[in-house]
């Protein structure tokens, strides 16, 4: 499918693990921000990590500098809590709104951060993303 982008900034690989079930359920691989939003792309999986329940400073940048008219958007992160991974989406959301992306959806679960959520993602959070990822790939 290569109309399908999955980009992703992950510092300490929990949300690089969620993008890669994304991307392999779908059969694309995984861009990080560095690299440019592909123009075929019509189904954009952005990805982050919460820090302080933002995404990351790349992928902010990455939506930024990108022309998302047109396209869609399922967004996807993980983060220590709840109320995190609600910020940094909304924040996302936000953003790629603002750069003329319809969002059809997000998918967010807990990433190991310290000493919490050890474990995470497990193997029933990368099940799930694979699931969104079927379901947003189906409505796109």
């Amino acid at each position: 499918m290569p109309d399908i982008a999955v980009i992703v900034f992950s510092r300490g690989g929990n949300t690089r693990k969620v993008a890669d079930a994304i991307a392999a359920e779908l059969g694309v691989p995984v861009q990080d921000t560095n690299a440019p939003l592909p123009d075929g792309a019509r189904l954009v999986f952005p990805g982050s990590g919460g820090y302080g329940g933002k995404p990351g400073e790349p992928l902010m940048q990455f939506i930024g500098s990108g022309n998302f008219s047109g396209r869609k958007a399922a967004l996807s992160g993980t983060s220590g809590g709840p109320e995190g991974a609600k910020h940094m989406m909304a924040e996302m959301r936000e953003a790629l709104l603002g750069k003329g992306a319809t969002v059809i959806g997000d998918f967010s679960c807990r990433g190991k951060f310290l000493f919490t959520n050890r474990g995470h993602p497990n193997d029933e959070d990368l099940a799930n993303a694979r699931k969104f990822a079927r379901e947003m790939a189906g409505s796109a």
